[in-house]
């Protein structure tokens, strides 16, 4: 009976600090909870509150122009994994924030990752047009003056890894945290020339934090060991961080075309009043 009580005041115990460290660990700086909902939104304020474009320029990123070049798999030290570190779409990131920028005020982002789709679609339209001799005819494809190229050019694990603990009379509590760097290359090239516009690098930090609990007791006067553990883990979602890096890319983008003049924000006049047309009727009399 002594040995049981033992073990229900020690599952107790373990249970409590359990739930003591889900909540501490939902107070770290180093990490942040992550909604399903958050891969949808945009993640840089700046970006999605940036003036709109005076003359939107229309862009286009192919599939093979923005992919993972690191071939980076994801680490483990007890077994090998063939999953890899880093989004195999990088490209629909980027279209995503291409098209949110200014809350989709700045670009005019044409469709080319899906371009044998919509090709094919087209020529179906205008065979069944033909066969029916209807004079209605497509507008033709929009095209780029600009082109997007790039991709994610390294993912650094364990840039830096450390951690603390402290042990008392069997009890221990230890806290540890690592930070892994992803690293993404933007290229603005102009479909006319050929000439590399801008330029830009930009990295982001992965961090991920563990903290753990152990017991430890010796029962029936030493001759018996009953030990506990437990911890929980958080890491930051990679595709988020991923999602950060390319944001901030397309915002160094955009304050870089305003600076050398490739174009220029929208002037807004706040100051003066709205005027309809019966208010300009009455202007002119």
């Amino acid at each position: 009976m002594g040995i049981q009580r033992l073990y229900l005041c020690l599952l107790a115990v373990l249970a409590f600090s359990g739930c003591a460290v889900l909540n501490e660990n939902r107070d770290l700086s180093l990490t942040r909870d992550i909604l399903p909902a958050d891969i949808l939104d945009l993640q840089s304020v700046e970006l999605a509150e940036l003036p709109p474009a005076k003359k939107k320029p229309v862009i286009a990123v192919y599939r093979d122009s923005f992919q993972d070049l690191t071939g980076q798999r994801k680490s483990n030290s007890s077994f090998a994994l063939f999953s890899t570190a880093v989004t195999q779409a990088p490209e629909a990131l980027l279209i995503r924030a291409l098209k949110h920028a200014a809350n989709g005020n700045f670009f005019r982002v044409v469709e080319r990752v899906g371009l044998d789709n919509l090709t094919k679609e087209r020529q179906l339209i205008r065979s069944t047009r033909e066969n029916f001799e209807q004079d209605q005819k497509l507008q033709p494809l929009l095209f780029a003056g600009l082109l997007i190229q790039g991709g994610v050019i390294s993912y650094d694990t364990n840039i830096q890894s450390g951690g603390i603990g402290a042990r008392y009379l069997g009890i221990g509590n230890s806290k540890q945290y690592r930070e892994d760097v992803v690293t993404i290359s933007l290229r603005l090239v102009s479909v006319s020339t050929g000439e590399i516009l801008i330029e830009t690098a930009v990295s982001k930090n992965i961090l991920s934090t563990s903290i753990s609990q152990d017991i430890f007791r010796f029962i029936e006067q030493g001759t018996e060991l009953v030990e506990i553990e437990g911890g929980v883990a958080e890491n930051e979602v990679g595709s988020i961080a991923l999602q950060k890096a390319i944001e901030a890319g397309v915002f160094n983008l955009i304050e870089i075309g305003i600076e050398r003049g490739y174009w220029e924000y929208e002037t807004i006049n706040i100051d003066e009043p709205s005027c309809d047309d019966d208010c300009i009727a009455n202007i002119r009399g």
